[in-house]
């Protein structure tokens, strides 16, 4: 029987306690994958009829990674596109290794980078990439959340994110008018 078709007021209640305060981030990723507000705005609506549809299936947990991933799926589905291979592709850790204890210089530009300069980079990422930037740097997930959502090993999430900051820098040292102007020292 789908529950969805017949209100449950407990289950509806838990649904808008666990999952709705995490709308703004769902549309948020949904735009980034999009790069369109109306886009991202049936993108998130889509995948939250799929969370109310198969909240049952939800089993506590981390509620926005659960939405978070729902999002990018619907992403995919909708736009009939297949995840590339390099989504999938195995990285070699041990030429790309990571240690994350605070900010990176990346994030550090992030904070200090104008704004239009820094969306306007964005865009120009490819999906992988800028999935994994947007859900560590702007959604603030852990590298556990983000491997989740993405359904991939931490290894791959650290590799993508290396991968993704370096093009990032790449991007915005393009525009090295815009980053001094906002240049934090």
């Amino acid at each position: 029987m789908d529950s969805s078709r017949h209100p449950d007021p407990v289950r509806n209640t838990r649904f808008e306690s666990q999952v709705l305060p995490h709308l703004d981030a769902a549309y948020n990723l949904a735009y980034w994958l999009t790069h369109d507000a109306s886009e991202a705005q049936d993108v998130a609506q889509e995948a939250m009829l799929r969370a109310l549809r198969y909240f049952d299936s939800f089993r506590g947990g981390d509620a926005r990674v659960w939405l978070l991933a729902i999002v990018r799926n619907t992403f995919y589905t909708l736009s009939n596109r297949k995840l590339p291979e390099t989504l999938h592709a195995e990285l070699d850790d041990e030429a790309h290794p990571l240690v994350d204890e605070g900010p990176s210089p990346e994030a550090l530009t992030l904070i200090a980078v104008d704004v239009g300069a820094l969306q306007a980079a964005l865009e120009r990422m490819p999906a992988p990439l800028r999935e994994v930037l947007v859900l560590r740097e702007l959604e603030e997930c852990s590298y556990k959340q983000i491997a989740a959502i993405i359904d991939q090993r931490i290894g791959t999430v650290m590799s993508r994110l290396a991968r993704a900051r370096e093009r990032l820098r790449a991007e915005l040292g393009r525009h090295p008018k815009e980053v001094r102007r906002h240049d934090v020292r």
